[in-house]
């Protein structure tokens, strides 16, 4: 969007991409616990716009909204990152079911299917599932968080990565790809609806035909078997 006189026009950009702040904020909201309010998320996503606004160049060849929006949603990532809400209990519950899972699946061979996972952390099915609800929420926005510690070159940044980071880049997203490809189909096709399809849990349970709490339990188990194969990567 230019000017008459053919500048680049940021106070028209700006105007025209405050809603996407919003659509960001609530898009992300119902994927976070209650207490994350949705007036933090939309503050921290004008400081991404504005951010976007001064650092995007015209002619490094992609569009001012793909920009914008990274910018918009790592902003808002970035603040709940800074938030150390979640109790070290639950903390070392999560830690626990990785380590039990990557050890099980180990001498398995194969996906360990929930009682087999909860016989070997010693605790009946209830217990376990229970336990996959609780640590549901320190799993925050894991699939985004894998993908901003890759490297990925940013529009309108410096130029493209050096060759080396764009060789570890690669290979993290390989790494990733196998992972994903390794979980169980339902589990897969999970993690399909909630971070490509962008649904909410209450419509990924509507699509499974489960509730919204055993979509908790189901999406925490994927992301431990993630976390647990790429910790031993």
């Amino acid at each position: 969007m230019y000017t008459a006189q053919g500048k680049f026009n940021r106070e028209a950009l700006l105007e025209q991409h405050l809603p996407a702040v919003r659509r960001h904020a609530l898009a992300l909201q119902v994927k976070l616990p209650s207490g994350i309010e949705l007036d933090d998320l939309i503050q921290a996503g004008m400081v991404g716009l504005l951010d976007a606004l001064q650092r995007f160049d015209p002619n490094a060849g992609a569009s001012f909204s793909t920009f914008a929006s990274q910018r918009i949603r790592g902003a808002m990532i970035d603040e709940l990152r800074t938030r150390d809400w979640l109790p070290r209990s639950v903390r070392r519950n999560a830690r626990a079911v990785e380590q039990h899972l990557y050890r099980l699946e180990q001498r398995l061979g194969r996906p360990a299917v929930e009682r087999e996972v909860a016989a070997e952390m010693g605790m009946d099915l209830n217990d376990y599932r229970q336990l996959l609800n609780d640590t549901n929420n320190g799993y925050l926005l894991p699939f985004e968080e894998l993908v901003a510690e890759s490297g990925e070159p940013e529009a309108g940044g410096n130029g493209p990565p050096p060759p080396f980071a764009a060789l570890v880049d690669g290979e993290r997203r390989e790494r990733l790809v196998e992972a994903i490809e390794a979980l169980p189909e339902r589990e897969k096709l999970l993690m399909a609806l909630y971070y490509q399809e962008e649904l909410n849990l209450k419509e990924i349970g509507a699509v499974l035909g489960v509730t919204e709490s055993r979509v908790c339990q189901l999406h925490s188990q994927a992301i431990g078997r993630l976390r647990a194969r790429l910790a031993e990567e």
